[in-house]
Parts: C-alpha cells; sequence; structure tokens
C-alpha cells in the first residue's frame, strides 16, 4: 500500500507540477532596474571575504546581499496554470490526493 502511494503521489504530483509555468517580472527600484542595485552589497561582502575570509562585515554583506536577492527574485515571481481539461486536473488531483491519503493509511498504526 506504501509503494501504490508513493508512485500515485509522485506521478500525480509530478503531472500537477508539470502545468505550471514561472515567469518574472520586472525588478524596480525608483523606475530604475533594482537587481543591479541589490547585487552591490552581496559582491561588496565577496570582495571583503577574499580579502580576509574572518570578516564579520563580509559575511553581513555578503550574506544579506544573498537573502535581497532571493527575496527579490522570490517577490518577482510570476505563476500561471497551464489550461488543461477538467478530466486532465481530476486526474492530476485524484491521483495525488488519493496517493498522500494511501501513504498516510499504510503509516497509520494497525489495530489487529
Amino acid at each position: 500500500m506504501f509503494l501504490l502511494g508513493a508512485v500515485m503521489a509522485i506521478v500525480g504530483g509530478y503531472l500537477l507540477l508539470n502545468q505550471v509555468k514561472v515567469t518574472t517580472g520586472f525588478w524596480h527600484f525608483y523606475n530604475y532596474n533594482g537587481f543591479g542595485i541589490s547585487l552591490i552589497p552581496f559582491l561588496l561582502g565577496i570582495a571583503l571575504l577574499f580579502y580576509d575570509g574572518k570578516s564579520i562585515p563580509g559575511w553581513i554583506l555578503a550574506g544579506g546581499g544573498f537573502l535581497v536577492i532571493l527575496a527579490g527574485i522570490l517577490a518577482n515571481l510570476q505563476i500561471y496554470f497551464q489550461t488543461t481539461s477538467l478530466f486532465n486536473t481530476l486526474i492530476m488531483l485524484v491521483l495525488l490526493v488519493g496517493g498522500i491519503a494511501l501513504l498516510f493509511r499504510s503509516l497509520k498504526a494497525s489495530h489487529t
């Protein structure tokens, strides 16, 4: 039951995620492209770390700059579900949810 549930969940999840398209929008900062501005603290931190690997400001700038870049990318993602038939959508969802339910059922302790 566990194996059947795992296969169903994996196939359903793959089919569902295969229908999703992810794009990105423009990253603006005062009507300018903001991506280059977000690279400045990151690159400065990297430069400080190459100069001295134990530099606390270098680690703070590199880590903070990386987090700003990651947050900017995530904030500008646009996710679309491609057009598909109702039948295909139901097949995907039944496989995914049914597989997860079978996984939990197989993990449940039997009371026999």
